[in-house]
């Protein structure tokens, strides 16, 4: 009997396992997200307004022109991995995609354009389907799932953000204390 029991438990909760796995995944690339983000912005919020112009060696994008990078490739990525379509660019910012290294990009664009693109991100996570998550989608060169994307690009902005610290660290600031 307890046999008959058991079974007739597994049958009925075996389906529902993967949906419960691909909740849970998803409740945690939100969450690394919704951090990320705040954090990309704290160190954004970090450098003076007339710091954003700092480049360290000319080769280098200014601090303002890696913020910038940073929410344009996360833009893009959350709008592949999950379908949904990307908020428009910010016009300041536009010209700057036209033509990188010739166009500065200012604080206050900057950090609107990283909320913005964060709470979009956050978006995108909570709508995409599970289909889309375990299926290659974008462009056939970058060959990734939806949820390679997401984790690809936050590994990017982790990358970019950790090249702005040290830019506030030659520019002798303090960068916010890593949250993680």
């Amino acid at each position: 009997m307890k046999t008959r029991i058991f079974a007739a438990l597994l049958a009925v909760a075996l389906p529902t396992l993967p949906a419960l796995a691909q909740t849970a995944n998803k409740d945690i690339l939100a969450e690394h997200w919704k951090t990320s983000g705040e954090f990309t912005a704290a160190v954004a919020a970090a450098m003076p307004a007339d710091g954003y112009s700092f480049r360290p060696v000319p080769e280098e994008m200014s601090f303002g022109e890696v913020m910038a990078h940073i929410a344009a490739a996360d833009r893009g990525a959350c709008a592949v991995a999950s379908g949904l379509t990307a908020p428009e660019i910010p016009a300041k910012l536009s010209a700057w995609l036209k033509d990188p290294g010739k166009v500065e990009v200012d604080k206050e664009t900057a950090i609107q354009f990283i909320n913005d693109t964060f709470a979009f991100c956050g978006k995108a996570i909570a709508a995409m389907p599970a289909s889309r998550a375990d299926t290659v989608v974008g462009t056939a060169s970058r060959n990734l799932t939806g949820s390679e994307w997401l984790w690809a690009y936050f590994t990017h902005t982790a990358h970019h953000r950790g090249q702005a610290e040290v830019y506030l660290r030659l520019k002798g600031i303090k960068p916010p204390d890593y949250e993680f």
